[in-house]
């Protein structure tokens, strides 16, 4: 169950990210490009979000199999 919230939180803040910069972006063009950008924006930072949460999870199971150096 932590794992799935964590996914959340990391998939949802660069979600956020990205549809600010999308918006700020788009925002230079015209309203119309501001949404769409935003949108666009916020759907590649999920993605991003979701490639960085489970890379970790990956990470810490091959850490998990590995025999300990002690």
């Amino acid at each position: 169950m932590k794992d799935r919230i964590k996914r959340a939180v990391s998939r949802g803040k660069y979600a956020a990210i990205g549809a600010a910069l999308g918006a700020g972006i788009g925002g230079l063009v015209s309203r119309q490009a501001a949404s769409t950008g935003g949108a666009l924006g916020g759907l590649a930072g999920a993605v991003v979000g979701e490639t960085c949460a489970s890379e970790d999870s990956a990470l810490g199971e091959v850490k998990a199999k590995l025999p300990s150096r002690s």
